[in-house]
């Protein structure tokens, strides 16, 4: 028996076959795969498939399965392949797949027959100088077009007559933010029909998902896709199924769904998007066992001033296509320039062409119009002098900055595009590289962009990364225009500026890259580290950055022991016991080998780059990784060794608080209820809602008490104080609104603005209206309504339920549950507005008070009067017995409150109530007069009538 093994850095073509060859293998498979549909399928085969069968070389591919787990970000994706040989004589079979070019094998094993072979990572061998400059000659080939490519897996072996190969493949990788949204992508192009086809993909994201989407497949030549244009539904026979932590999606193509695909089995990428809520400002920390994982990733930031030079190359290699390809993505990419914005333009060949000589002008309709007329005028002609056009765009921006008062936290950068390798002037890489770095000169960054095959991938790589860039390919197809507007897009948007996050030197230890130039819109500062202080609860982080208003220093403290939250239960990847199944820790292992490898490259000393290569390889050999510095050779098990088995275990939830056996819509486990959020929320009937109208439950006392206050638009009505004891104070803003048509009022009011304020343990508030909530802990931060999030701290939880409600709880042991009212087409007299009502209790003291809180340890008695006679007291099983019409007294605190009785609809008319109504602002009901209960500001926390303090 004859194995091959290799991995190889591009692709492979497959030719087409002919469609009675196709029909011929899908006859077979589906035979195979389901007797019963044999006489449907021959009806539709020509008569000499048997012959065509024969004819067959390649042996059938019966199963192609993708299973994936993503926790937090980090994905371990497992791909197995059944190839069945029916032959008389052995055949070879070829397993290849195609994974993202950031990812990392980490395992693959193959059973052939009653043989099984396994992979070992090892140490590969340093090759001699000629044959590494030989190698490094040859850049991979980008797949498909893709932005960053893929690299080809393949693994050949000859397959005995009347026998089957199992292939295993694993491999981890990190998902990159780009754009607001997280991608995932599997390639399926199994090239060649397969009876059972199926991709699943489960993500678990503790701070809650948000965006979840799943596009069409993506194909590089848009063709054979069965992507209609516009299209943006999922491919057919997707499921998608979500809570707000848990995602499940599967996609499961029968044949015939495939061959209407694409007939030769190349389906193209299934992706997968999504975004995660974002619960602090400085960010979301994952600690567990010993590791710690930091996403950063703020909003709601106003964006910095750009002083940007476009250095476009214009050589003779650029005509046609990606000329123009690269004028109408520049077009737009003016276009979305700002005000503040400050550019220029160098056009470059064997001759180099500055539009605007020595300096950057404003964004001005006129200057913005001047440079598209430059850009449209620009002919290919001449060689490709990469060395000076740097050379100037680096001048023209280091004499901007210098001799011009320019805003000290703008954001400069220099943006290059090329479509081949230096022709023209200087030509060594090396002499370039240097020159540029010495240029720029730590002043600002470079970002590099390469078009089609010819362009050197590595120095524009090593460009990018001397120079704080980034760096992206594009073939040259029809999709370059939006490919350079959507890598514009990643960068055009700065936020924040010189971002340093520090932890405590005596806490942590080998952390990841800490130090940032730049933070742009839509995409995320990921940092991991080792933790070295056992004995600390809690770790400190500090964030510091600019940005276009302030300087900003962000802090908090995060509990280590999280193993509730973080301690997940088997995850794929691991199957073989090696390591602790921490993903925590695999993700800073992935992290620091991709840092390593990062350095290697930028470095220029032979012994560094020796010492990062060793210790890049030793960490690989650790986790299991194959990088450039490690490969997979393959083991024999022994012969009588049990087939693989896919060891695929769904992330553990315990602890999380949400368990769903399944996410498609089907059974839940026993006791695990399957309603929308706001159906869940347990709310008490305590309440101020509508216009407004309060409700008092007692519930020992089996009734309710309701009373309207007809305020004035902007009184500020106190409905919880106990500053005092628990350091809960709740106030609420009125708005106004006319009366309906022949109503009694002169005019409505309405809840506007709730503000919850808490001065235990800390110092915070809450300022909620029906579109933004603001919370300030001494970290401010503004959330919308319109978005499902969850934000908590050590006291202080604010759950969002987009659009629908939001409950705060304090300390466990007091929540509020506040309705957002929003009208599509409100009448003259309905305004967006606010219900507040108390779910827990708990934690106010016996002494709190305000309209609502003073009855929420006080029980009212309810008597019934009748003429002549004097009042008697009604037993709880006689209230229901009582007639409407009848006149009753309530006895609360010794003053007795004439009261009738009313139904109330409240939580949005979902439920009624029947109540005692207690008429004229409540008169006698409360202590005082509703006009004791005014609070001169939002932030008044006084707790006696008359008294203001202030939070």
């Amino acid at each position: 028996m004859i194995l091959w093994l290799w991995l190889c850095w591009g692709f492979s073509t497959s030719a087409g076959q002919p469609d009675s060859e196709l029909m011929a293998r899908y006859l077979e498979e589906k035979l195979m795969a389901d007797y019963s549909i044999m006489e449907e399928v021959a009806r539709r085969v020509p008569r000499q498939a048997k012959f065509l069968q024969r004819l067959e070389t390649r042996p059938r591919m019966s199963e192609f399965t993708v299973r994936s787990t993503i926790i937090s970000r980090y994905a371990f994706t497992t791909v197995s392949c059944t190839m069945v040989n029916s032959g008389s004589e052995a055949r070879e079979g070829v397993f290849e797949m195609q994974i993202p070019a950031p990812a990392f094998i980490s395992n693959f094993t193959m059973s052939i027959g009653n043989k099984t072979y396994y992979g070992e990572v090892t140490g590969k061998e340093k090759k001699h100088s000629s044959d590494d400059k030989a190698r490094q000659m040859k850049p991979p080939s980008p797949a498909d077009g893709r932005e960053n490519g893929y690299e080809t897996f393949k693994a050949s072996v000859f397959i005995p007559r009347k026998m089957q190969a199992r292939f295993l493949l694993h491999y981890e990788e990190l998902l990159q933010r780009r754009l607001g949204k997280y991608e995932y992508t599997v390639s399926i192009r199994p090239q060649q029909l397969v009876g059972r086809l199926r991709v699943e993909v489960n993500i678990l994201e503790n701070s809650g998902i948000v965006s979840l989407e799943v596009p069409p497949l993506r194909n590089s030549k848009h063709k054979g896709n069965g992507k209609v244009e516009g299209d943006v539904s999922p491919p057919p026979s997707t499921v998608v199924g979500h809570t707000k932590t848990l995602a499940k999606v599967t996609f499961n193509p029968s044949v015939v769904e495939q061959t209407r695909i694409a007939r030769n089995g190349i389906l193209g990428d299934f992706i997968i998007r999504y975004d995660v809520n974002r619960e602090l400002s400085v960010g979301d920390i994952q600690i567990l066992n010993g590791y710690f994982v930091h996403y950063f990733a703020p909003t709601d930031l106003p964006p910095l001033p750009k002083n940007v030079v476009f250095v476009l190359d214009s050589s003779a290699s650029m005509v046609g296509t990606k000329l123009k390809q690269t004028k109408e993505a520049l077009f737009t990419i003016l276009q979305d320039l700002r005000p503040e914005d400050h550019f220029n333009i160098i056009g470059f060949s064997n001759r180099i062409k500055v539009w605007q000589q020595d300096q950057l002008v404003p964004v001005t309709p006129n200057n913005i119009r001047d440079a598209k007329k430059y850009i449209h005028n620009m002919s290919p002609t001449g060689g490709t002098n990469i060395n000076s056009a740097l050379q100037t765009g680096a001048k023209l921006l280091n004499d901007y900055i210098a001799q011009n008062d320019i805003d000290a936290r703008s954001v400069s950068l220099i943006i290059f595009l090329t479509d081949g390798r230096p022709t023209v002037g200087e030509t060594q890489s090396s002499k370039i590289l240097s020159n540029t770095k010495d240029a720029i000169h730590d002043k600002f960054c470079l970002f590099t962009i390469g078009i089609g095959n010819d362009v050197d991938h590595k120095l524009l790589e090593r460009m990018a990364l001397e120079n704080c860039g980034m760096t992206r390919h594009f073939q040259e197809d029809e999709d370059a225009a939006s490919h350079l507007k959507g890598f514009y897009d990643e960068i055009g948007t700065p936020l924040l500026s010189d971002i340093r996050v520090d932890y405590p030197e005596d806490n942590v230890e080998q952390v990841t890259q800490n130090f940032f130039p730049n933070y742009f819109n839509g995409s995320e500062i990921v940092i991991a580290g080792k933790l070295i202080n056992h004995t600390s609860d809690s770790l400190h982080v500090e964030v510091t950055a600019s940005n276009s208003k302030k300087y900003i220093l962000l802090k908090t403290d995060v509990a280590i022991d999280l193993p509730s939250r973080n301690d997940i239960r088997g995850v794929p990847g691991l199957e073989d016991g090696k390591g602790d199944k921490n993903y925590i820790e695999r993700a800073w292992s992935y992290l620091t080998i991709k840092e390593l490898l990062k350095s290697r490259l930028k470095s220029n000393d032979n012994r560094e780059k020796d010492y990062l290569m060793e210790k890049a390889k030793s960490m690989a050999l650790t986790y299991n990784f194959v990088t450039p510095f490690t490969v997979l050779k393959m083991k024999e098990a022994g012969l009588h060794s049990e087939p693989p088995q896919e060891e695929f275990v769904s992330p553990s939830t315990d602890g999380i608080g949400e368990k769903l056996q399944s996410l498609q819509g089907h059974k839940a486990p026993p006791g695990i209820r399957r309603q929308e959020d706001k159906q869940r929320i347990r709310i008490s009937k305590t309440s101020a809602d509508g216009d407004p109208h309060f409700v008092i439950d007692f519930p020992s006392s089996k009734f309710s008490v309701c009373f309207n206050i007809d305020g004035e638009p902007g009184d500020i009505l106190r409905l919880v104080s106990d500053h005092k004891e628990s350091g809960v104070t709740v106030n609420g803003q009125l708005i106004g609104a006319p009366a309906p048509p022949n109503g009694h009022k002169k005019h409505r009011t309405y809840f506007s603005t709730i503000t919850i304020l808490s001065n235990k343990p800390q110092r915070s508030y809450l300022e909620i209206t029906p579109k933004r909530i603001i919370l300030d802990d001494g970290e401010r931060l503004v959330l919308s309504c319109d978005r499902s999030a969850v934000v908590r701290s050590s006291s202080l939880e604010v759950s969002i339920s987009a659009n629908s409600n939001v409950t705060v709880t304090i300390r466990d042991t007091i929540s509020f549950v506040i309705l957002i009212h929003h009208y599509n087409k409100p009448a003259p007299y309905q305004r967006n507005h606010l219900g507040f009502y108390i779910s827990n209790s708990k934690g106010l003291s016996s002494d709190s008070h305000g309209l609502l809180g003073q009855f929420l340890n006080h029980e009212v008695k309810l008597l019934q009067e009748s003429l002549n006679t004097s009042h008697q007291q009604v037993g709880q099983n006689q209230t229901e017995a009582l007639k409407p019409n009848s006149t009753n007294t309530l006895k609360v605190k010794g003053r007795l409150v004439p009261v009738v009785w009313k139904q109330r609809r409240i939580y949005n008319g979902q439920q009624e109530v029947d109540c005692w109504f207690a008429k004229n602002n409540a008169d006698k009901l409360i202590d005082g007069s509703y006009k004791d209960y005014l609070a001169s500001h939002p932030f008044d926390t006084g707790t006696t009538f008359g008294t203001i303090n202030s939070l």
